[in-house]
């Protein structure tokens, strides 16, 4: 599995080779040593794959409850077949008429 957080993945380190110097580094104390960071990236790797899992079963779950949710925010008809939005603007409508009038009438 190619992972993006990782740039490494278990089997780019266990491949890896170094060269040994005069005074280097003991071999068994780096083999041991990547054999402990393999088995973390693997720990890694499976809980990344784990909750990736868990994310998406989670979305479809709740996807439901999502379309549920934008259907019930969107304008439902009244019983003669009007939105909210429709009576608000004829209400308006008859304010300006009522209100306009009064308006004029005073000057």
């Amino acid at each position: 599995m190619k992972n993006d957080v990782a740039q490494l993945s278990a089997k780019e380190i266990l491949e890896r080779e170094f060269k040994t110097a005069m005074r280097g580094y003991k071999p068994e104390e780096v083999d041991a040593f990547l054999d402990q960071i393999i088995k973390d990236y693997e720990a890694f790797a499976e809980r990344i794959e784990t909750l990736e899992s868990e994310l998406k079963k989670a979305q479809r779950s709740t996807e439901p409850q999502r379309r549920s949710t934008v259907q019930q925010t969107q304008p439902q008809p009244t019983v003669s077949g009007t939105t909210n939005f429709d009576i608000l603007k004829r209400l308006s409508n008859l304010e300006k008429e009522v209100f306009g009038r009064k308006l004029y009438e005073d000057r």
